[in-house]
């Protein structure tokens, strides 16, 4: 019996370990979440470039198809085409911007344009939006119509205002104004109190204290543009907002609709146990207070629910397509206009970067139908 005794004080005790260790593992998942400290990291090094051509060593991010940026520590240039892939290498065309020298680490990088609008260029105001934080800029690019109807651009976790510089030009030939938020923790923008990422629960405030600015400039009627957690952003303020009624439509590139869907996927990527996901999400509501529930838009789904245009790529390791699609399926039940464009061969939202034109065609030929 003593021995018996020892055993099961044995496994116990190794048991506690193990429930600490995922514990604490969870924890510092949850924390890589909810960091909002942006670090550039260059996982790509360039072999050779010049007349109109960069050799980069061979990689799956290197090879994807379409048009990229390639940024290096002191440098962002525009890449074409894949012209030739070897054992090794992988050269593409070189359209834009400086040339790299031979050794340089670099990022390929969905955003082929900096630092604002004019990059593209359009006029542009730099406006100050009064959130609840504080003042937050944002780019107002106006159409040539005074009156012509507005889109508002929500950008996704970790990123920028500039990931909307893809999409600008075509929007404005096709007669929309548009404003480019920013949004608390960027880092032109308001802290939030606690510092970290809220993943869409208090950062929707801040749309809403955009789409006010709008209204109060005599807007009546806009449209959303929205990437990866800018979704999720979207989907709370079409659920909370007393604006949400404003909304003609929504176009939502790769959209994080539904967070825990997403935990699972990147523990995948991290190569981390499939039960580690509900402790770094148990974690993560515990600090910042969030009910992930509310962001499973498929069960869950908002308040206002405009026609929404869902651009998504099948390779997609951040945000699983799989969400996109069952959104999309079960759209009708619910009474959610939802239309879905897969986009094979690219990272998260990279669907532009692959097909230019093609995806340009889609999102203007979709708001052009639900303009009001």
């Amino acid at each position: 019996m003593r021995g018996n005794g020892w055993l099961r004080a044995g496994i116990a005790g190794v048991g506690a370990g193990l429930g600490a260790g995922v514990l604490g593992v969870g924890w510092f998942y949850s924390s890589v979440l909810l960091d909002t400290r942006q670090k550039l990291v260059l996982p790509e090094r360039v072999v050779d470039a010049g007349d109109g051509t960069v050799t980069l060593r061979r990689s799956r991010l290197v090879e994807q198809p379409g048009v990229w940026g390639l940024r290096w520590a002191d440098g962002l240039a525009v890449m074409g085409p894949v012209l030739r892939t070897e054992r090794d290498i992988v050269v593409r065309a070189l359209d834009e911007g400086p040339v790299p020298a031979p050794g340089t680490a670099a990022v390929v990088d969905t955003g082929p344009y900096d630092p604002d609008p004019g990059a593209r260029g359009l006029a542009f105001t730099e406006v100050a939006i009064p959130t609840p934080l504080g003042p937050a800029p944002a780019w107002s690019v106006p159409a040539a119509d005074p009156g012509a109807p507005w889109i508002v651009h929500v950008h996704g976790r970790g990123g920028a205002r500039r990931e909307a510089l893809r999409i600008l030009p075509a929007l404005h030939r096709a007669g929309w104004s548009q404003l480019v938020i920013s949004y608390r923790n960027d880092d032109v923008a308001p802290p939030s109190p606690d510092g970290h990422y809220h993943l869409g629960d208090t950062e929707w405030e801040d749309l809403e204290a955009a789409v006010r600015h709008l209204v109060a400039g005599g807007a009546s009627r806009l449209s959303l543009f929205c990437w990866s957690m800018g979704a999720a952003i979207s989907g709370a303020f079409l659920d909370r907002s007393t604006e949400a009624g404003r909304i003609d439509a929504a176009v939502w590139d790769a959209p994080l609709v539904d967070w825990r869907a997403t935990l699972r996927q990147q523990a995948r990527n991290r190569k981390l146990p499939p039960a580690l996901t509900p402790v770094a999400a148990g974690w993560t509501s515990r600090r910042i207070g969030i009910d992930f529930d509310r962001f499973a838009l498929r069960e869950s789904p908002p308040a206002v629910r405009p026609p929404t245009f869902i651009v998504h790529s099948t390779p997609d390791t951040a945000v699983p397509v799989t969400s996109s699609r069952m959104l999309a399926q079960a759209a009708p039940s619910i009474g959610w206009e939802v239309e879905l464009l897969e986009v094979p061969g690219v990272e998260h939202t990279s669907s532009w970067n692959a097909d230019p034109a093609r995806y340009e065609r889609a999102v203007v030929e979709f708001l052009g139908r639900h303009r009001s």
